[in-house]
């Protein structure tokens, strides 16, 4: 009996199939190839319009090949956390890294939220070191680090005590906002205490950030008072340290502020990362690594074991270079009015990926292995590196000057789970701050074939990407509860500059040397991973098709032209329209969502792909032809209870700025709205042929209705309304394409 225990998997991948989704899938590729059959073979296919609409449909019809692969072989992944204890006899130890940029964007009280449930994770505190980089070198996130970790000593406790489950503060008071009269008299009395503590250490800290209480540079923050964000020396602090090793105390908790100086490249959140991987490997070395934005706090305390069923799995796990946890939002607004919460991509296409060579690696919520990470090959495993990366000499050229890490580096890249590391945290605090230096990657393979890579803001998909190229797989892991929560942009605003760095840090890899393209070519990427990882990469490429057909309506409208079949022909592409929306909603429905729900992302999806991503694209294409460099631009968090949504009635409504993304979108608006004019005041030029027919009045009038908020937002008022000047730009733009239509 004991063997067969021992034979059973610690994860178990299970394939389903959706025949209904397969059938309706495949009837829309159909439809989409015979709406392209048509064109080829029609009699006005020599029209400027009518190859632009080809072309546009042609790559529409490759991005749903690519949509249809990807999601033909779904997967599910069981992990058995049970069984890990009877097959593992020793954990292994887990690195955590927590990244945050900007004090006022992001919040400490959230940071400080998510640091506090990682230190409560069901683990051995023993093997946990949770390290903290900042990279706005705030005296703030410090301070509110260090009043987190003196809180953590008595929450950390009652948590594992009493088994919360939700074990980031904010989470688990808002959602138990009273305790009823079951509970015993002892649970009562802590509960009140811990909440007293809570509300106590979110005053200390808003007083402090607020400025309504001076934050004194003495003592451990003079180092704070000479320092500028974007000019300083490495600081680096050891806030908690368990240096008795014991497995029911607290974990290690670092703060890492890397070096900065004036026309120095950082490399953004890459440089941050690769910073913390090598101040860890001195300092603990854990084999493993968790890396988490600082929004994102832990929803199943257990999800570390869950990750290590697939990762310690003796068959599968070895082939597993990283686990990626679902990102999902405890603060999401009801029916997602911005369409930033993905619930139908992670359910369908991620889920997709996950039954392929695996999900791609997402930025956030995502277990890696050190030893993939120092670049090591699938192969290594069973062939063994010695003589490749062996020597010292050639481990120095590639991971640096110091001595001390790359003895560190020698050592994870051996394959071992398990192995001691005589030294505490605080006994390499100099070293650290030697390989947290700005001059310290200068010569090495950091950010080339080492670590997170550089040369895109999307430095998620540029390393998944890369790691998939050496032959690794990854693996979902979905337990239930769900491992992470985190904060959704909450505003239009917010989700304008989110997508646009997606889409101008993705297109920077669609057209790179870490592309899918050269990944399958030159690598080991699987076809279909490589059609799934064009599927993200493609976004800022697609816009330009987007935005041309958008706009090629409004153009036949004007010149009096058509792009749509007249007769039977035209029910091609309304069929096309009718099945493919049938076919999305029953989708929505089918997990929960709402029809609302749908509508909105169906809406959002077509602003965001003809706006942002399009401006993103814009930045990205300077950027490659060496014209203006990108700008990293970080998404505001806002600290918000779960029914925040509720209590604020500006929750779900837009706003606008004088970005040049609502330029795009409201220049967009007016062309399409003073083409509905023309047509309806018989403003059109004559033509001999076929002139515009009522295919072209439904596009327009679809883009229009999706545009509706920009409509109301042309006769808003104050933030609910779109600024004179973007008016005034988006006017003359319009006029632009008239005359020039006209003409």
């Amino acid at each position: 009996m004991a063997k067969q225990e021992d034979d059973q998997p610690l994860y178990e991948k299970v394939w389903f199939k959706r025949k209904y989704q397969r059938v309706m899938d495949t009837f829309i590729l159909l439809l989409l190839l015979l709406l392209l059959s048509y064109r080829l073979f029609s009699s006005n296919n020599f029209t400027i319009p009518w190859i632009l609409a080809f072309i546009c449909e042609s790559w529409f019809t490759f991005t749903w090949i690519i949509i249809l692969t990807t999601k033909w072989t779904p997967a599910v992944t069981i992990t058995h956390p049970n069984r890990l204890f009877q097959r593992v006899p020793e954990l292994p130890r887990v690195d955590l890294f927590v990244a945050t940029a900007d004090p006022v964007l992001e919040p400490p009280i959230i940071t400080a939220n998510t640091v506090l449930s990682l230190l409560a994770l069901d683990y051995p505190t023993n093997k946990l070191a949770c390290y903290v980089s900042d990279d706005g070198c705030s005296p703030l996130t410090f301070y509110a680090l260090v009043q987190a970790s003196k809180f953590a000593q008595f929450w950390v406790p009652f948590c594992k005590k009493y088994k919360i489950q939700l074990r980031a503060p904010f989470s688990y008071f808002s959602s138990v906002a009273t305790i009823d009269s079951e509970h015993s008299p002892e649970f009562k009395q802590e509960w009140s205490r811990m909440k007293d503590m809570y509300d106590n250490l979110i005053l200390k800290i808003q007083d402090v950030t607020r400025k309504q209480i001076p934050l004194q540079l003495d003592g451990e923050f003079t180092v704070f008072s000479i320092t500028e964000r974007r000019n300083h020396p490495t600081i680096i602090k050891v806030i908690l340290e368990n240096k008795d090793g014991v497995s029911d105390g607290l974990p290690h908790l670092v703060y890492v502020s890397r070096e900065k100086k004036p026309h120095q490249t950082h490399n953004y959140k890459a440089g941050a990362m690769n910073v913390l991987t090598r101040v860890s490997g001195l300092m603990t070395n854990a084999p493993f690594m968790l890396n988490v934005d600082c929004d994102m706090v832990v929803n199943n305390p257990k999800i570390v074991l869950h990750a290590m069923c697939i990762l310690l799995d003796p068959k599968g796990g070895k082939e597993v270079a990283f686990v990626q946890c679902f990102q999902q939002f405890y603060d999401g607004i009801k029916d997602d009015p911005f369409g930033n919460q993905w619930v139908t991509a992670f359910e369908y296409i991620i889920r997709g990926m996950a039954g392929l060579q695996g999900p791609h690696y997402s930025g956030t919520n995502a277990f890696h292995r050190r030893n993939v990470m120092y670049g090591l090959y699938p192969e290594e495993i069973e062939i063994g590196r010695k003589g490749k990366l062996g020597e010292k000499k050639l481990l120095a050229q590639q991971f640096g000057s110091s001595k001390e890490f790359v003895k560190s580096a020698d050592r994870a890249l051996d394959w071992k789970t398990n192995f001691h590391n005589d030294t505490s945290p605080s006994d390499c605090i100099e070293t650290a701050i030697q390989v947290a230096g700005c001059e310290y990657e200068c010569g090495t393979c950091w950010g080339e074939k080492i670590g997170w890579l550089y040369g895109s803001i999307t430095e998620d998909v540029a390393t998944g990407l890369n790691i998939h190229r050496r032959g690794w797989r990854s693996e979902c892991c979905t337990p239930d509860p769900i491992a992470f929560t985190g904060c959704a942009p909450r505003g239009l605003l917010s989700t304008m500059v989110q997508q646009k760095r997606w889409a101008s840090g993705l297109t920077e890899v669609f057209f790179g040397k870490h592309s899918p393209l050269t990944g399958m070519i030159f690598g080991k990427i699987q076809f279909r991973e490589a059609l799934s990882y064009f599927w993200i990469t493609h976004w800022g490429l697609r816009s330009v098709f987007e935005v041309c057909y958008a706009v090629l309506p409004a153009y036949c409208i004007i010149t009096n032209t058509n792009i749509f079949p007249k007769g039977p022909g035209l029910w091609i592409p309304i069929a096309l329209l009718v099945i493919y929306s049938v076919h999305t909603l029953l989708e929505y429905l089918k997990i929960g969502l709402s029809i609302r729900h749908w509508w909105n992302n169906q809406r959002m999806t077509i602003i965001t792909t003809t706006t942002a991503w399009f401006i993103g694209f814009l930045s990205a294409m300077l950027k490659l032809a060496g014209i203006s460099d990108t700008v990293f631009e970080i998404t505001q968090k806002e600290f918000s209870s779960s029914d925040a949504d509720e209590k604020n009635t500006d929750a779900g409504r837009f706003t606008f700025d004088e970005s040049p993304a609502f330029v795009v979108g409201t220049t967009i608006l007016l062309v399409q709205l003073a083409a509905i004019l023309i047509r309806f005041l018989r403003l059109q030029q004559s033509h001999s042929g076929n002139g515009c027919g009522i295919g072209e009045l439904i596009s327009s009038t679809y883009v229009v209705v999706c545009y509706f908020p920009y409509l109301k937002g042309l006769f808003g008022s104050g933030k609910y309304g779109i600024p004179v000047s973007t008016i005034c730009k988006s006017a003359i733009l319009a006029f632009v394409f008239v005359h020039f239509c006209r003409k």
